[in-house]
């Protein structure tokens, strides 16, 4: 196996003042060479959500993230149990209460 082809590990660090930022909504877009995704945070009773962060990869990025995403979710049902779907894509109970469906 050629040096290129050997994973390798990489230190991750998050400086010490780093902010978690919560979303519960996000649009995504696309081009051939990018995917854009703005992850905003949609307040109950609110007409308007307020993008948080928007984060721009490649396409074969965005995959890695699915795949990622797709993983990590499984590792969550198999812990947590499954999270049931309605037809709109949204969960059957939304979390706290609050349903985005119904925002006026």
């Amino acid at each position: 196996m050629s040096d290129a082809r050997k994973p390798r590990q990489i230190q991750i660090e998050a400086a010490k003042d780093l902010k978690p930022t919560y979303s519960n909504f996000a649009v995504i877009h696309h081009n051939y060479n990018e995917i854009v995704i703005d992850f905003a945070h949609l307040m109950p009773n609110m007409p308007n959500a307020q993008v948080q962060s928007r984060i721009v990869m490649t396409p074969y990025h965005a995959k890695l993230l699915l795949q990622a995403l797709t993983h990590n979710l499984q590792n969550y049902e198999k812990h947590f149990g499954e999270i049931k779907m309605r037809g709109t894509g949204l969960p059957e109970r939304p979390p706290m209460g609050f349903d985005p469906t119904q925002v006026h």
